[in-house]
């Protein structure tokens, strides 16, 4: 679905390229999650895959087409979140939509429909100006399917949105993925990644550092070792054991047989873990 090899961008006047030569591929109806600190090149790279950006060196193929010879139909077929809203205050939320699907020539979605689908139905008459920033993240998010894209662009889908919203949007995108849609995910938010995402690609002063599957990368980059909470005189002990053999390991088995446990839980890094040792940074 993309194909990107040997990019580069720089911006008019930068003495240093902000992407500097990135080699990456999505497959079709893959959620693959662009990771990184800000400053890293997630935004540039993103704005250049959906043709905001056009005076880039490297090959960006979209559908096995060049996005730099793109003509404007190529928007009939995506679909973009962006982080910060984009609605007409003035216009209700089903007005937004309406005037947006209008711009489209080929078939879309019911406007009522994904109104009823992110929560919205009861506010389709209600002016934009009074939305609270969560219910504009989620119209904002219907506004990207309106056209039933191929592929969507979400950066940060979950932002301002409270855990039940911001469940309900995860599963419409999974839901999207088995429909047949690829997703280009960025975020900060490292729980939405391990949740979405098929594969994670870390990028870093505009190169990519790593890429492989959030249960890879924590699997391979934790301790192979099993931590068992259990109470021991109104006291809550803790206890490290290797997985290795840990069938066989006695006093191991001794602990589950006569203690009160309270939980067991495996030692794999966390993909904020992993990004933090990648990028060298934190997540704020």
């Amino acid at each position: 679905m993309i194909d990107v090899k040997g990019l580069r961008f720089s911006y008019s006047g930068g003495r240093e390229p902000v992407i500097k030569g990135l080699d990456f591929s999505i497959n079709k109806g893959e959620i693959f999650g662009f990771l990184g600190p800000s400053g890293a090149g997630k935004s540039t790279t993103q704005k250049i895959i959906i043709g905001i950006l056009k005076n880039y060196q490297g090959s960006v193929k979209v559908m096995n087409n060049e996005v730099k010879d793109m003509k404007s139909d190529y928007y009939e077929k995506i679909g973009v979140v962006f982080e910060f809203p984009n609605l007409y205050s003035k216009f209700t939320a089903l007005e937004n939509l309406s005037y947006f699907r209008s711009l489209y020539s080929e078939e879309t979605e019911e406007p009522m429909r994904l109104l009823e689908m992110v929560g919205l139905e009861k506010d389709a008459r209600t002016r934009v100006s009074d939305f609270s920033k969560g219910m504009k993240m989620r119209l904002n998010f219907c506004r990207a399917l309106l056209n039933k894209p191929e592929l969507l662009f979400l950066d940060e889908p979950t932002s301002g949105l409270d855990p039940v919203n911001a469940k309900m949007v995860k599963d419409i995108i999974l839901r999207k993925k088995s429909e047949g849609s690829t997703v280009f995910l960025t975020t900060h938010n490292m729980n939405v990644a391990e949740d979405l995402c098929d594969r994670v690609a870390f990028i870093v002063n505009g190169s990519i550092s790593l890429i492989d599957s959030p249960r890879r990368l924590m699997i391979d980059r934790g301790r192979k070792s099993l931590r068992v909470e259990y109470r021991e005189k109104q006291e809550i002990r803790l206890k490290d054991f290797e997985l290795s053999g840990i069938g066989y390991n006695e006093e191991f088995l001794e602990l589950v047989r006569n203690k009160d446990i309270e939980r067991m839980h495996t030692q794999e890094a966390t993909l904020e873990d992993i990004f933090i040792e990648v990028t060298g940074r934190g997540l704020a």
